[in-house]
């Protein structure tokens, strides 16, 4: 699919790869420390890192010879998963934690808990907001062009549910 959000969920839509980058994005590095943050059975904590690895979302270093043991370091492209990890956190957090927040994002030297949002990196404005529209991209197929215009003539008519004002 030519969908980024499908070819993103191909990488890293199932469920131990995301809280597996939350722990490598948190730090974490070496297979004991994923196997015990996460309680995950190491046969599928090896699919995984293995299937990070290819999508390189994580690099494997050998830090051991004599067992030979590796490390997972985040890669440029796993690193810029880290706003989408929190994005997903602040989300859950407000709909998904009627108990009370657990885990916050705060600003080191202040201490200060932030309020992440989306912007736009020219104007500065929030995503999504008024004017923001998702629009076909020089790649984009008839299918997606179809689906983007039934998309805004959505938005025009007010249609609840709709991505983008």
């Amino acid at each position: 699919m030519s969908c980024p959000i499908a070819r993103s969920l191909e990488r890293v839509g199932e469920w131990w790869s995301m809280l597996i980058m939350r722990d490598a994005l948190h730090g974490m590095t070496r297979f004991d420390e994923f196997q015990s943050s996460l309680g995950i059975a190491p046969n599928m904590l090896t699919r995984r890192l293995n299937s990070l690895v290819e999508a390189e979302l994580l690099e494997r270093r050998r830090y051991s010879e004599h067992p030979p043991r590796h490390e997972y370091v985040p890669t440029t492209r796993g690193r810029d998963l880290r706003p989408v990890v929190i994005a997903l956190m602040t989300w859950g957090n407000k709909h998904f934690a009627p108990e009370g927040t657990s885990v916050l994002l705060a600003d080191t030297e202040t201490g200060a808990i932030a309020e992440p949002v989306l912007v736009d990196r020219v104007t500065g404005r929030s995503i999504p907001g008024p004017g923001f529209s998702v629009v076909p991209g020089p790649a984009a197929g008839e299918r997606v062009r179809q689906r983007l215009a039934r998309a805004a003539e959505m938005a025009a008519s007010h249609k609840p549910g709709v991505l983008y004002e």
